[in-house]
């Protein structure tokens, strides 16, 4: 799954969407770990959470794009490097899924969302989002250890 969209701030939330009630959090840490991350465009840096360093295989919490992708599924590096060139050149919100392949040969889902905004000087804006991390075991290969 590959997605962008024009953002569009003044399109409507479903009704009652934003409403604190319906947000589950137990269950989405149930089924999930979430973790948000920011990039800056001035500077080219993706600023990530712990866990979502540790998962990528990254010894720092800052990183490039390119240090960023390295780890997902070979067939899908080019499409999330387009999504994210496109969401550079005009304001969007973004989704994706893939798989981030570890050298000890665990593989772990992914899910990313996010969206960009301020590009209206050249070398501006920035882009926010979130990573979701679920914790079901894929087929015919060892999955990683959740956080207690």
């Amino acid at each position: 799954m590959f997605k962008i969209a024009k953002a569009n701030a003044a399109a409507p939330f479903m009704p009652g969407s934003l409403d604190y009630n319906n947000h589950n959090q137990e269950m989405l840490a149930q089924f999930s770990v979430s973790e948000s991350w920011i990039g800056d465009f001035s500077t080219g840096v993706i600023k990530l959470g712990d866990w979502s360093a540790m998962l990528h295989g990254l010894s720092a919490q800052e990183c490039g794009l390119l240090s960023l992708v390295r780890c997902y599924d070979a067939k899908d590096r080019n499409h999330i490097l387009q999504l994210f060139e496109q969401a550079a050149t005009l304001s969007s919100s973004f989704c994706f899924s893939t798989t981030i392949i570890m050298p000890n040969g665990f593989r772990q889902p992914l899910f990313c969302m996010g969206e960009s905004n301020g590009l209206e000087e050249k070398y501006s804006g920035s882009m926010v989002g979130v990573f979701v991390f679920p914790r079901f075991k894929l087929e015919g290969v060892s999955q990683i250890a959740s956080r207690q």
